[in-house]
């Protein structure tokens, strides 16, 4: 991502985001609007600076301790910047008065910048110590209900990155500082994760190690083998039960308007570390690979050298990206690598190492009567020669957000 100038370190685990990767996060945050949305989520935007006196209040001020990135204000008051927001959430919907059983349930999110005070920050923006992160919060009124929202959310999660082409595992996993009656795991399976994963090869039973016994060979359901392998956790839902709805004393109102403690849930897709698992996991050593729907542009064209025998087709370059850009869905999905004092050759590897998902050369063959151009799918390697009736027509096949 750095040698693409994608991204540029400001200090350990931080990151300026250069305009590719914003434009590829802003269709991340689309799509994952998109799906949180179909399951009834309400977006909302809660503040960053968080009391300290709401994070004493639920036990976890001392509990995690220095990965908060503290700091004091001038009226002496304490505040760490936020990693998480379970105790705002819970506390913002207390102080709004019971909720009714007809607003139930009721999703809650947020896709904002987290800050971690990482010991140890690595791998660019997997483990970073600034961050974007999807972090949902469920209210519900009895556990049975909680179980259909937090599956609802789970099979949510999976159908983004679905949609994204990511093979992924969903594992059984520790509930740590965040606390609850059951967590999952959300992993792309790669050399460099972090995590160890054991995984069976009789059924769909999966678990990080951490949950395991140190000796666990055969899975505990079906007793079959259990296999070693890494992932990078991209995502990580919590039912939280009523560990904070108790402290913060958040109820719903039941059909009597008696009011019961709420059913919580929380659930987190960290999106720049999706982002950058992503590449990690399709890319190779010379070229990015983004998943498709949320590559920064769809088309670089690449027209002739200035100067070259082909120079004549640049007006047919210019014509077709006009004509490109006036399809709908594609008015802002095509780049124009107009640097001609470079040649073809080496545009067109800087635009596989970019990432585009489709590169149309503008070669010798335009000059032809009526003009051909050279269309390259990345991720294929195929390589299709079109009029330009056949680029526009191929174009309407591709999918954008």
């Amino acid at each position: 991502m750095f040698k693409a100038g994608l991204i540029r370190p400001t200090s350990p685990g931080c990151f300026h985001y250069l305009p590719h990767t914003v434009r590829s996060m802003e269709k991340l945050v689309r799509l994952i609007d998109q799906a949180m949305q179909e399951i009834g989520g309400q977006k909302i935007d809660m503040a960053t600076l968080c009391s300290a006196a709401l994070w004493r209040q639920s036990g976890r001020w001392d509990l995690v301790g220095k990965e908060l990135l503290c700091l004091v204000d001038r009226h002496n008051q304490e505040y760490c910047l936020g990693p998480t927001h379970e105790e705002y959430v819970t506390s913002l919907v207390a102080t709004e008065g019971g909720i009714s059983y007809k607003q139930l349930p009721l999703l809650l999110y947020q896709i904002t910048r987290k800050f971690r005070d990482e010991k140890r920050p690595c791998f660019g923006l997997l483990r970073g110590r600034e961050f974007y992160m999807k972090d949902m919060y469920t209210f519900d009124i009895t556990e049975e209900a909680a179980y259909r929202t937090y599956n609802s959310v789970c099979d949510a999660y999976a159908n983004i990155f679905r949609t994204l082409g990511l093979k992924h595992v969903k594992v059984q996993a520790d509930t740590g500082n965040i606390g609850g009656k059951m967590s999952h795991e959300f992993h792309l399976p790669a050399s460099i994760g972090e995590d160890k994963l054991m995984v069976c090869g009789s059924c769909d039973f999966a678990a990080n190690v951490e949950t395991l016994h140190p000796d666990a060979k055969s899975c505990p359901s079906c007793k079959g083998e259990l296999a070693e392998s890494k992932g990078i956790e991209i995502g990580h839902t919590f039912y939280l039960g009523t560990k904070y709805s108790h402290v913060f004393n958040a109820v719903c109102l039941d059909t009597q308007n008696k009011p019961v403690v709420a059913e919580m849930g929380c659930y987190g897709i960290g999106v720049s570390r999706l982002l950058a698992a992503s590449l990690e996991v399709l890319s190779t050593e010379e070229d990015i690979h983004w998943p498709g729907l949320i590559s920064p542009y769809q088309i670089c064209l690449i027209p002739p050298k200035k100067g070259s025998k082909e120079t004549a087709a640049s007006l047919v370059a210019e014509e077709l990206y006009d004509s490109i850009c006036a399809v709908p869905h594609m008015s802002n999905e095509a780049v124009l690598d107009d640097r001609d004092h470079l040649t073809i050759g080496k545009r067109v590897k800087e635009a596989h190492m970019m990432g585009y998902p489709y590169v149309i050369v503008i070669g010798k063959k335009a000059l032809e009567s009526p003009p051909v151009f050279e269309v390259r799918n990345h991720r294929t390697g195929e390589v299709q020669f079109l009029s330009k009736e056949g680029v526009l027509s191929f174009i309407q096949e591709v999918r954008v957000i």
